[in-house]
């Protein structure tokens, strides 16, 4: 998900070359996942596989949690202006909760910042998160700041038949890779009324007549875009809500590698929810991911819902998130 002038990105990476090869989720240890490959596949690092029963795992450096290298494909790897961008496809005979994906790694670190699969809507991913958010929305259209190749997008258009979304991606090239690789030319086509995407600075998306909600999925190599540490910015953005409206926000956390070793994911994580706390107040909850020493964070601004209603309007798989809230104390 790349959408500011910095270059950025949900749920990272690392150089695909021989062994070892460590690959991060930006956003799927719910945001950043990093996975490792090696001969023996060294395993998964940083990954938190998000499912009904195991929401807070976390997939400890043993050979067991691996991907061999033989089992993954790199479909195309080259740079943007943008991004260093690689596709790679992870094999269905592969012993792991990739089997049978799609993945985009953007920036230095890899973050992986979407993810596809051939046979099933949900990712498993923090993406399965932000499909919550319609749910509790007035209507009016959904925009998705750092759009990737769709991830989110696809999720919503088809969870929520009624649902429309604008996209914002910085890097055209994502855009391109989107429509070759991961679906994104057909969904174009199947939803010509409720589908639009842009390419420019995401924080300068707006609508005329507003938004319902905002997604917030902004990474700059590897680490959240530091107009997110601006209370401005959310100011900004608050204004561009209709009446009722909210923000949902890929915040990362310890798991996000940034390229630069000074922006430590927690710290850049917290600073991002005090920023938010000053424009939306007692408003911001979250919901955390992973374990203490991996964690991983999704924030939404208003008043939290009625949970009960909230899970009456999600399928089924998607209930489990709803009572994982809590309320931020800066």
């Amino acid at each position: 998900m790349r959408s500011t002038p910095l270059g950025l990105a949900s749920r990272q990476i690392r150089p695909f070359t021989s062994p070892p090869i460590q690959i991060s989720l930006h956003f799927l240890p719910w945001t950043p996942l990093n996975l490792q490959l090696s001969p023996r596949i060294p395993s998964l690092s940083r990954f938190h596989p998000l499912t009904a029963k195991a929401q807070n795992t976390h997939l400890t450096k043993t050979q067991d949690n691996g991907i061999p290298v033989d089992l993954v494909k790199i479909l195309v790897k080259f740079k943007s202006r943008h991004n260093y961008i690689r596709v790679l496809e992870v094999s269905r005979k592969a012993d792991h909760p990739f089997a049978g994906s799609r993945l985009l790694l953007l920036d230095g670190p890899g973050n992986i910042h979407s993810i596809s699969f051939l046979l099933k809507s949900l990712t498993d991913t923090y993406f399965d998160v932000l499909a919550t958010l319609p749910a509790v929305l007035p209507p009016g259209p959904l925009g998705i700041l750092g759009f990737g190749a769709g991830s989110a997008a696809r999720l919503i258009l088809e969870t929520y038949p009624q649902g429309v979304v604008h996209g914002w991606e910085l890097d055209p090239s994502v855009i391109e890779v989107g429509r070759e690789y991961f679906g994104l030319s057909k969904l174009e086509k199947e939803n010509p009324d409720r589908l639009f995407i842009y390419i420019g600075n995401a924080l300068n998306a707006s609508l005329r007549n507003g938004f319902s909600g905002i997604l917030v999925d902004l990474f700059c190599k590897g680490s959240l875009i530091p107009e997110l540490q601006d209370p401005g910015t959310w100011e900004k953005l608050r204004k561009r809500l209709r009446k009722g409206g909210r923000i949902m926000v890929n915040v990362g956390g310890s798991c996000v590698e940034a390229e630069d070793s000074r922006r430590d994911g927690k710290v850049v994580m917290e600073e991002t929810l005090k920023a938010m706390h000053k424009v939306f107040g007692d408003k911001v909850f979250v919901l955390n991911l992973g374990n203490r020493k991996e964690d991983s964070s999704i924030a939404i601004t208003g008043e939290l819902p009625d949970l009960d209603e909230w899970k009456k309007a999600l399928p089924r798989p998607l209930r489990c998130y709803v009572d994982m809230w809590t309320p931020f104390t800066p």
